[in-house]
């Protein structure tokens, strides 16, 4: 029931945090990024809404570079620097979806607790703060024609056929309990 507008990262023009500060300069308004670019409105929509769902594929450890310029440019302009809270007063709740082709006792022991510390930054936006990891994903339909013969494909399919839709239940749960 709630209302969705989906936006790919992959499709803006966009770039980390720049410290121009501009932000932080006496006489302008606090929670804005000013760099001309397709996430400064993006930032105004995502302070807007009630939740805010992100979906990230994790490389080499962590999420996207993408994924990590729409965070640093979210909450570099609502961080303050005159006591390093956060100027904003809104609340939106964060629910993040990590899928990886890692198994779940890679994650537990590599990159858990890396990820719930890094997103601890999204609690400025003084809402609730979700983590969902997928795990095991499948990358292709047909490994057969990709370099990637460290990968089973049958254990990828059969993982895909079984967890793909609890997968699905769940992530749609949270958005509905975040979105209350």
């Amino acid at each position: 029931g709630a209302e969705v507008e989906y936006i790919d990262l992959y499709k803006l023009e966009l770039h980390g945090c720049m410290s121009c500060l501009v932000c932080k300069r006496e006489g302008k308004d606090r929670c804005k990024c000013y760099w001309k670019d397709d996430v400064s409105p993006l930032i105004e929509k995502i302070l807007d809404a009630d939740t805010l769902l992100i979906g990230s594929p994790i490389y080499f450890n962590e999420p996207t570079s993408h994924y990590r310029a729409l965070m640093e440019r979210l909450i570099f302009c609502i961080l303050s620097y005159d006591g390093f809270g956060s100027y904003y007063e809104g609340k939106v709740n964060v629910g993040l979806f990590f899928t990886m082709n890692a198994p779940e006792d890679y994650y537990e022991t590599m990159m858990e607790q890396y990820l719930e510390s890094s997103s601890e930054v999204f609690k400025m936006l003084n809402g609730e703060v979700k983590i969902y990891p997928v795990f095991n994903t499948l990358q292709v339909k047909d490994y057969s024609k990709y370099a990637m013969s460290a990968f089973d494909e049958e254990d990828k399919k059969l993982n895909h056929e079984k967890q793909f839709p609890v997968d699905l239940k769940s992530a749609f749960k949270i958005g509905a309990e975040l979105s209350k």
